[in-house]
């Protein structure tokens, strides 16, 4: 039954056959395109209960036009951004279904988001960093760690005060240099 369907299919005028291979091309890549925006989007992101706050912060700040992989993915290459797209989303799914009890009740980024999450924000504010000293700390994070999720979002490391020296060693350092 199977091998008549596909034979009849491949009997067709060749023309038909061509415009339904563009068709279905058309189709699927219109879905695949939208459906990969939408999850860039806040809305998705704010889907899942354990980001509520998140996003409500997010909504609420200077950042909201922004879709959440403006910062949180890399913009480097295409496929960087997917596969780190991808990890994070398997990362997420396990969270959301097998780690639940895993899941701490503020959510921060991880460790190895931090760099792209910094490469994105000097990005953004090139000419701010090329103006203004920005390197007395480790990353933008250091001292915004409000932005763009409220005070909710900063970390005990936050209210630690800089260690004697360390603004004035730095002062001037490498970012604008380097």
């Amino acid at each position: 039954m199977f091998k008549r369907s596909i034979k009849k299919f491949l009997a067709m005028d060749k023309r038909m056959l061509l415009f339904i291979g563009v068709f279905t091309g058309i189709i699927l890549s219109v879905v695949t395109v939208k459906g990969l925006a939408y999850t860039d989007s806040p809305e998705f992101c704010g889907s899942c209960h354990i980001m509520n706050n998140v996003h409500d912060s997010f909504a609420s700040s200077t950042h909201a036009e922004l879709a959440c992989s403006d910062c949180h993915l890399p913009h480097d290459t295409v496929v960087n951004k997917y596969v780190n797209k991808a990890k994070a989303g398997v990362s997420h799914v396990y969270y959301n279904t097998l780690g639940e009890s895993k899941i701490p009740h503020v959510l921060h980024a991880k460790e190895s988001s931090y760099e792209i999450i910094n490469d994105n924000c000097i990005d953004c504010h090139q000419s701010t960093v090329n103006n203004v000293s920005h390197d007395a700390k480790d990353s933008c994070s250091s001292c915004h760690q409000a932005v763009p999720h409220g005070d909710d979002f900063k970390t005990e490391d936050y209210f630690k005060p800089a260690k004697p020296g360390e603004l004035l060693e730095n002062k001037g350092g490498t970012m604008n240099n380097g």
